[in-house]
């Protein structure tokens, strides 16, 4: 097979979901807004660092399941697809503000330290229970088991780089007084079209099983 076929398959989805309003954009937006670029940049960074660990988790777990135990594998796999559904039926159902509210012009007045902004980033994401289904279910429906170590390495840490990537970019976007607003009151869309695809891998992945 293509491993790299694989990989282009796991960066549109992870683009999709890091691109997804949740956690990660608030704290980055928390952060952009009370302390300023330096700040949301440390917790950029820290975010990417939390992917490292769902990463580990996915392929250790995917792992031992696939070697062990097919059944149960199995019965992952199916409760993985339904979390999945789950989620894409959550995002779908995500609905424009009530009411447009002004973004503050708030000038920074408060400090962070680098190190404390890289630390809560790294915990927002890290430590979120859901971001570990979501990527321990994401290898379970694109991962091969003939792929190997070296590129399933590839595939995580291209993860964390880009999520870092991604959220540093946002950094400098969201001090931006009018890309700040509209992302906030058109970041629905962005729920709408991943819960669209997370539909689709939740159905392929009940579709390898039949």
């Amino acid at each position: 097979m293509s491993f790299w076929s694989e990989f282009a398959l796991i960066a549109v989805v992870h683009l999709m979901a890091v691109a997804s309003p949740g956690p990660d954009f608030a704290i980055v937006l928390r952060y952009a807004v009370r302390f300023g670029k330096q700040a949301a940049l440390a917790a950029s960074c820290g975010i990417g660092l939390g992917i490292l660990l769902h990463v580990t988790y996915s392929l250790v777990g995917i792992g031992l399941l696939i070697q062990t135990t097919p059944w149960l594998y199995m019965t992952f796999s199916v409760v993985a697809a339904l979390y999945l559904a789950y989620l894409g039926m959550q995002a779908i159902r995500a609905r424009a503000p009530a009411v447009e509210q002004a973004v503050a012009k708030e000038q920074v007045s408060e400090q962070l330290s680098t190190r404390k902004a890289l630390l809560t980033g790294f915990i927002t994401n890290g430590l979120n229970p859901k971001a570990t289904l979501f990527f321990l279910s994401l290898f379970a429906v694109v991962i091969s088991p003939d792929t190997p170590l070296s590129m399933k390495l590839f595939y995580g840490g291209y993860m964390a780089m880009a999520t870092a990537l991604w959220f540093c970019l946002l950094s400098f976007l969201l001090t931006q007084v009018k890309v700040r607003g509209f992302l906030l009151l058109k970041g629905y869309w962005f729920d709408r079209v991943m819960g669209i695809l997370l539909l689709a891998l939740a159905l392929h992945l009940i579709w390898s099983l039949i």
